[in-house]
């Protein structure tokens, strides 16, 4: 059975520490919850940050609740590209050995030495829809999506479970407009070579000397 995973964009955004956001925004202050999200108890807040690299800026930066216990932005390679910084691709909260970024607010600025990523594409379920689709947490799977006759195949999606996640696939505005999605953008784990994950680029490797799988 195939399950339907809605498909979300997930834009330039911060993630925040305690330290580094009372720093900039003061000693005891806390974020303030704008608007909540997909994800349970995940919350745009009301306070935003300009964010500085090498080549360019980034202003009026949307920061996501609640605080974490590291500091990383979250960016699309195109953004990289702008604000001048390489390209890393990291699951959420591994960000040893990533490009750094200065955030500025009214009351004064920081530079980190790293933290700035690209958001591997992933998806959140719950144990309970991890086991009906037969996948693990962690697990890399194939994706398929159908938007606006644009349909194509994500690979090394990777597979997040928690009792606490909501369904959604998420992925950057690049990932997002690549599909051109609407309102109502939905995939399902695709799933090749008897169910196992594969390497893409092997694939493609093996394909161009005549190899099929």
């Amino acid at each position: 059975m195939n399950y339907k995973i809605p498909i979300e964009t997930s834009a330039r955004h911060l993630h925040l520490c305690r330290e580094d956001f009372e720093l900039l925004f003061g000693k005891g202050k806390d974020l303030t919850p704008a608007k909540e999200l997909s994800q349970p108890g995940q919350y745009l807040a009301k306070e935003r940050l300009t964010v500085v690299g090498p080549k360019g800026t980034f202003k009026n930066v949307g920061i996501i609740g609640p605080l974490r216990s590291a500091t990383q932005m979250e960016l699309s390679a195109t953004d990289c590209r702008k604000l001048g910084v390489p390209v890393v691709i990291r699951q959420s909260g591994d960000i040893e050995d990533t490009p750094g970024m200065t955030l500025v607010s009214e009351l004064g600025s920081i530079t980190k030495d790293n933290g700035v990523i690209v958001a591997k594409r992933h998806i959140h379920m719950t144990p309970l829809e991890a086991m009906r689709m037969h996948v693990k947490d962690n697990e890399e799977v194939f994706v398929i999506t159908e938007s606006n006759h644009r349909s194509l195949i994500y690979a090394n999606v990777v597979v997040r479970v928690s009792r606490d996640f909501r369904l959604a696939m998420h992925v950057d505005t690049d990932e997002a407009n690549a599909f051109a999605g609407d309102d109502d953008t939905y995939g399902v784990i695709l799933k090749l070579f008897e169910g196992n994950c594969y390497n893409l680029q092997m694939w493609a490797e093996e394909l161009l000397w005549g190899i099929n799988r």
